[in-house]
């Protein structure tokens, strides 16, 4: 039959057989049955059922003939059976077609994908045995490929798989499969094609049921138990001895794991708010978790699983880098056996730990004393136990004094120097980490740091490196004192300096550079004794990085602890230090992506602890405006970096680039969102602070936004606050430019400048409550009260809205001392007072010393808000006289007058 000339026909006859006229319908259906064993009828039958405009029952009647007759014909051995090339086609055609609308068309799809997938399963069970390799391998190739699509159908294919026999039956029936494939493994050779496609479909089966868990888990309620049968005689007792296989074992872990950790199985604490389904879930895992069960399971994990093997232990003495990393396991536990197994231990535990823990206390009172070196055996399975002791730590807290385990067990182990006991030794160390941020006893620190300091000279590198995570966990912990660690610095660094020089693999070397780092971190300034020999090595490591990003990264971090620990003397590192910012924050650079985030960091705090500008230090800023048009997540930091150039050298930086600067700020100022707007204003408001003669200038374009914001009465209060903030600081401190500004946003809104004032000043008044920070109140207060003397009749007409705010002001501002009974402004800083730095506190950085001096210049912590009142309204009634002032005083509120008269009292 060929396709396109025989659809229109039989298109034509399918319609004529959904006629409800027999005179039409017969003769249709006559046509329909002489063509079933006509080639390629079943093909033109896909042809129609899958295409969609076409009529709902036409395309039905075509999938029950298309289902019929796959039934019949499809076999090989049956009487006018498809061709192998219409077979492939047909294959071909319905796994293309996966998103049928319709549900009854696609319950038929699935109907005829189970029968292809048993007819292959079978054909290949019955091949197993005779020796055709190349036959049971093309029997197990369209065994897998009818999987995968009875896969992807099952899993997505049903909202609610239950309800369908079909579907159920067949994820029952996987269990059965899955033991004949387990079986059929004893048969094939385990170097060879067919074991391998083997394997892969039998993991297939595996995923299966995990995918179809995980997207319906109260579909999978009546697949539990079975699950977990099957998952625990094949991994937990001798059932899968001989059969199974590492990824295997793996998927049935996993499947367990997700059943024990399932939420949709978990009751509320009050049973009565759960759903019938969680319930019925719940008890089915209840009834299948017995002790017996629990405690099998445990001892399996701990004896069986968590034992190293001989070729860990040969890797440990052959490559001991790299079972470090395998180790680690990262993010592969649902890949890798080991993390797996621990994973799996840790859900079981902590899902029924009231159950294990006796059993696990047990184990570890039967390992009590030291181990003799010659049974291997019996160091592994110590080995073994501590792994459990140390992942249950957080279950374990109750029932182990591990503080007195510490002292009379484990710190005499820690002391066997003999090469057989290096797995104990480096289990031992790996344990304290665990337990620290648990339970352990602040004194016994220094014995802890003592060991520390005699593991980071042993013979074997696998200690040194977990010895280092240990450290790491133990100054990272919120008990951790400087002054117990201060006496081992200089040991412990020299030492983790030297293994940071030993090792040779990337991973290696990022992982003791964050051990480094964080000591760096935890001491600060204290280190600066010892860092010498790092500051040295790590221009070298820089340089051997360059292809290993994420290696650099970990530098860029030391660099930072560095630099904060160093403070000023980091001037010293800028011959590196400047070249690694400039590269790790350009755009241009392919390396920016991996670096850039770390880069701009570094460059933050060596402004911060910067003790002045240099050339290259200021060479740098080049690199901001392409960062500043990538308005991406760090652009928060960028605002940093420039505040940070603008406390460090407001007139060269400004007089190099506030023109590009102020071009970026306007740019952004269109595009980004309120909060962002604030952080641009921030700046303008530092540097107006900072260099108020030539902030305003370098800053004009954006001046009149911020106007006219207050003019129009910009409807978010914090931006509304940032714009008034910017204002005051130009009416305070520099009112020649505040009146060409005003003079020329006149000409803007085509308004006398009198009258833009008056509206300025009303506006600033009603919105002051927008502002929340003292500070900015103090500005507004003084800002408006500098207007004063003026014989100006608009600012006399808003004379009553001045007094207002500068009365709020001294509210915010005058604190009483109790002893005198007089008030005075808190925010006034007279001299400069080293703060005393506790030792949990850092030590302040050469910005913070910059903004302290800065804060010393500032009128709001030089001026006295009371004698400035005073002063003005004196300058006021000079200028008017008598009677003209009390004029103006009638127009304040006579509780305002009342409050003024108590804060002015002694003037």
């Amino acid at each position: 039959m060929d396709l396109n000339s025989a659809s229109t026909v039989v298109l034509q006859v399918l319609t004529q057989a959904t006629s409800q006229d027999t005179a039409v319908l017969k003769p249709a259906e006559e046509q329909l049955k002489q063509w079933e064993t006509q080639p390629g009828f079943y093909s033109v039958l896909l042809n129609i059922f899958t295409n969609h405009s076409l009529d709902i029952n036409v395309r039905w009647l075509a999938v029950l003939y298309f289902k019929n007759g796959i039934d019949r014909y499809w076999r090989r051995v049956a009487p006018h059976a498809l061709s192998e090339e219409e077979k492939s086609t047909l294959r071909a055609g319905l796994i293309t077609n996966f998103n049928e609308p319709i549900n009854q068309l696609a319950s038929g799809i699935y109907s005829f994908a189970c029968s292809l997938w048993n007819h292959h399963t079978d054909t290949f069970l019955q091949q197993v045995s005779s020796g055709n390799e190349a036959a049971v391998l093309s029997s197990l190739e369209r065994t897998l490929l009818s999987l995968k699509v009875l896969r992807k159908l099952t899993v997505n294919g049903f909202v609610e798989p239950h309800k369908n026999m079909e579907v159920m039956g067949f994820l029952h029936g996987i269990f059965e499969r899955l033991k004949q494939f387990l079986e059929c493994s004893r048969s094939i050779g385990t170097d060879n094609v067919c074991r391998e496609r083997l394997e892969k479909t039998i993991i297939l089966f595996t995923k299966v049921l995990l995918d179809f868990l995980d997207q319906h888990p109260f579909s999978f309620t009546p697949l539990i138990q079975r699950s977990l049968e099957f998952s625990v005689s094949y991994v937990f007792t001798e059932v899968g001895e001989g059969v199974t296989f590492e990824r295997f074992i793996v998927q049935c872990m996993n499947l367990i794991k997700m059943i024990v950790k399932n939420y949709a199985y978990k009751p509320s604490k009050n049973f009565e708010d759960s759903s019938p389904e969680t319930l019925e879930a719940h008890k089915i895992k209840m009834a299948f978790f017995t002790y017996p069960t629990l405690t099998e399971i445990c001892r399996r994990l701990v004896s069986h699983y968590f034992l190293l093997t001989e070729e860990e232990l040969t890797m440990w003495e052959e490559d001991p880098e790299g079972f470090t990393v395998e180790e680690t396991g990262g993010d592969s536990w649902k890949y890798s056996l080991r993390p797996c197994t621990e994973v799996l231990f840790i859900d079981i535990f902590h899902e029924y730990n009231q159950t294990l823990t006796p059993v696990l206390l047990e184990m570890m009172q039967t390992l009590q004393g030291p181990t003799n070196v010659e049974d291997m055996n019996a160091l592994l399975i110590k080995d073994a136990v501590y792994n459990a002791v140390g992942l249950a730590a957080f279950e374990l807290f109750d029932s182990v004094d591990f503080d007195q385990w510490f002292k009379n067990q484990l710190l005499p182990e820690l002391q066997v120097v003999h090469n057989r006991y290096k797995p104990l030794r480096r289990r031992v160390i790996w344990l304290i980490g665990q337990w620290i941020s648990v339970k352990f006893k602040s004194d016994l620190r220094p014995m802890l740091y003592e060991a520390i300091c005699n593991l980071l000279q042993d013979q074997d590198l696998v200690v040194r490196i977990e010895t280092a995570t240990t450290l790491k966990s133990t100054v990272d912990d919120f008990e951790f004192r400087t002054d117990q660690f201060l006496p081992y610095l200089e040991t412990m660094f020299t030492l983790l300096f030297q293994l940071l020089q030993q090792v040779t693999e990337c991973d290696t070397k990022m992982h003791v550079l964050h051990v480094l780092s964080c000591v760096i971190e935890r001491v600060n300034v204290q280190i600066r004794p010892y860092v010498g020999c790092l500051v040295q090595y790590l221009p070298l490591l820089w340089k051997q990085s360059e292809e290993h990003n994420m290696l650099r990264c970990a530098i860029l971090t030391t660099l930072i602890h560095l630099v904060q620990g160093l403070g000023a003397d980091s001037k010293n590192l800028y011959p590196f230090l400047l070249p690694v910012i400039q590269l790790s924050t350009d755009v241009s650079q392919p390396p920016h992506v991996y670096l850039l985030e770390d880069g701009l960091e570094l460059w933050l705090v060596t402004l911060e602890n910067s003790p002045c500008i240099t050339p290259e230090l200021l060479r740098i800023f080049q690199n901001m405006s392409p960062l500043l048009e990538l308005s991406s997540e760090n652009l928060r930091t960028c605002f940093k970096i420039i505040n940070g150039y603008i406390f460090l050298s407001s007139t060269e930086f400004l007089q190099t680039y506030a023109v590009g600067l102020c071009q970026s700020f306007c740019e952004l100022l269109e595009e980004i969102t309120s909060e962002g707007q604030v952080q641009v204003l921030k700046v303008v408001e530092n540097a107006l602070k900072v260099n108020p003669v030539l902030g305003p200038q370098m800053f004009q374009p954006i001046l009149p936004c911020v106007f006219t914001g207050i003019i129009e009465g910009e409807r978010y209060p914090v931006v509304m606050s940032t714009y008034l903030g910017v204002m005051g600081r130009v009416l305070l401190q520099n009112t020649s430019f505040f009146s060409s500004l005003l003079n020329e946003m006149a000409r803007t809104f085509n308004q006398e400048m009198d009258q833009l004032l008056g509206n300025m000043i009303e506006m600033w008044v009603d919105r002051m409550d927008n502002i929340t920070q003292p500070e900015r109140r103090k500005l507004s207060a003084l800002a408006l009260l500098s207007l004063l003397p003026s014989d100006n009749s608009v600012i006399q007409d808003k004379f009553c809205g001045i007094i207002n705010i500068s009365v709020e002001g001294l509210h915010d501002v005058m604190t009483e001392d109790p002893e005198t009974g007089t008030y005075k402004d808190c925010m006034l800083m007279s001299h400069l007072e080293e703060p005393k730095v506790t030792e949990d506190e850092e030590p302040p950085t050469e910005q913070d010393k910059r903004k302290k001096m800065l804060a010393l210049k500032d009128p709001v912590h030089t001026v006295s808000l009371q004698q400035f009142i005073y002063e003005k309204l004196k300058a006021q009634q000079e200028l008017l006289g008598e009677q003209g002032f009390q004029s103006l005083m009638e127009t304040v509120d006579t509780e305002i007058v009342t409050q003024l008269q108590e804060f002015l009292q002694g003037f």
